[in-house]
């Protein structure tokens, strides 16, 4: 078991560079194997589950590179189409392979996917999305996959926006025979980075950025060179972690858009940030004071579908709020157990009521006391070395290998802007 332990109350200044998104990355690995041509991306992160990934297709029969952030990929010949158990279980989008291995070779099997336990996570639209294409599916413990023709495209209407299942229908449409319309798609960013890639491999996909995707069926794909889009949720992280310490942090390799929600949210902590270009600069020395919504009510902060405040935010957002005066809810909406994590700051001193898997009122401004703990997904993973680096004393956060698996190079990261970690194996 790998563990930080991580010493609180350091001075925090400094910049940090985002790494590549790892939500675009991680559905574009599958893209890849659509062409039986070499493709390039750049600005890859170096984190676990792109490694994963990339095992998964080296099954399959791919021929890559990864170096220096830069992955060279080819599939001339899918050589499998079953993905083993224990390597869907690794991480959420291991289902994105079914469309590829559909596409190229008229059948697919793969078990259950893996990935962190935030509550329940649908699969439906996946399969609404393949079979409604053409393609046929059996199963029970495993998803059986075959298509005796070349999929179809045709209208669709996810029930709900899926990041995923959006993902696996491009997948899928970019090489179908005539053209497949699909409303409400979701339309985060990495989801844009990815429908970009598709078609610099000669995809026809319109829309891009809406919640109504057009995407005209090709022939063939063929191989591309792409930079990957930075992580906002990266840059988000990084900007609670300065906000809840009262550090100062230039945050570089950032989109403006990408980030309206999140200065929106953040004003009503009382935080400032500023916007610029291709950089985030967040002051430090900052008392921070949560705004009432008007006539003195408390406000309440929720997630949702973009360009809704992202539910990866959710959890860092949190502990940012323990370190503001004032009261504040948290609606998570999408996740049911996402919130649970908040009982973890609760033993640290945080002033927290979990009303119900969805809700927490935080009052602040806490006293956080070091405490030992165990990361349960990714992004409360994060939360927690943000609330270490509050408190008072030396933390320690044991399975850090679940925040790796999202945070590339994070300790050097961490150690560049002044905090005072160290990782441990247990």
């Amino acid at each position: 078991m790998e563990s930080l332990r991580i010493t609180g109350q350091r001075p925090i200044s400094g910049d940090v560079t985002i790494s590549g998104n790892k939500n675009a990355v991680l559905p574009m690995i599958p893209a890849l194997l659509l062409t039986d041509e070499e493709c390039v991306l750049h600005n890859v992160p170096d984190i676990r589950d792109v490694r994963s990934m990339l095992e998964i297709a080296g099954v399959l029969g791919a021929e890559f590179t990864f170096e220096k952030n830069t992955l060279r990929f080819k599939c001339s010949k899918v050589r499998e189409t079953t993905i083993p158990r224990e390597l869907c279980a690794k991480n959420r989008t291991s289902i994105l392979f079914a469309a590829p291995l559909i596409c190229r070779c008229g059948k697919a099997e793969l078990y259950p996917p893996g990935g962190d336990v935030i509550g329940r996570r649908r699969l439906d639209g996946h399969f609404y999305g393949l079979t409604k294409l053409g393609a046929e599916m059996s199963g029970d413990l495993t998803y059986i996959f075959n298509a005796p023709s070349r999929l179809a495209g045709r209208e669709l209407f996810l029930d709900e926006s899926s990041v995923t299942a959006t993902e696996q229908i491009l997948l899928a449409a970019a090489t179908a025979e005539g053209v497949t319309t699909l409303y409400n798609a979701a339309c985060e960013p990495h989801v844009n980075d990815l429908a970009n890639l598709l078609n610099e491999m000669g995809a026809k996909i319109s829309g891009i950025g809406s919640n109504t995707l057009t995407i005209e069926g090709v022939e063939k794909l063929h191989g591309a060179e792409h930079t990957v889009i930075g992580d906002h949720i990266e840059a988000g992280s990084f900007l609670a972690l300065a906000a809840a310490t009262g550090g100062s942090i230039t945050v570089h390799g950032t989109n403006n858009r990408n980030h309206w929600m999140l200065r929106r949210v953040f004003e009503r902590l009382g935080v400032k940030i500023e916007l610029l270009g291709d950089r985030i600069f967040l002051p430090g020395g900052q008392t921070p004071e949560i705004q009432c919504d008007y006539g003195g009510h408390i406000p309440q902060i929720s997630d949702g579908p973009w360009p809704h405040f992202p539910s990866d935010m959710m959890s860092c957002t949190i502990v940012a709020a323990t370190q503001c005066k004032g009261t504040v809810m948290f609606f998570e909406k999408m996740f049911e157990s996402r919130i649970y994590f908040a009982d973890r700051l609760i033993s640290m001193g945080a002033n927290a009521i979990v009303c119900d898997p969805h809700r927490v009122v935080i009052t602040g401004k806490a006293n956080l006391h070091a405490q030992e703990m165990s990361s349960p997904d990714i992004r409360a993973g994060m939360a927690m070395v943000i609330a270490a680096l509050c408190a008072k004393g030396t933390s320690t956060i044991n399975h850090a290998e679940i925040i790796y698996r999202g945070y590339e190079d994070l300790i050097s990261k961490l150690r560049g802007i002044g905090a005072e970690v160290e990782d441990i194996r247990i």
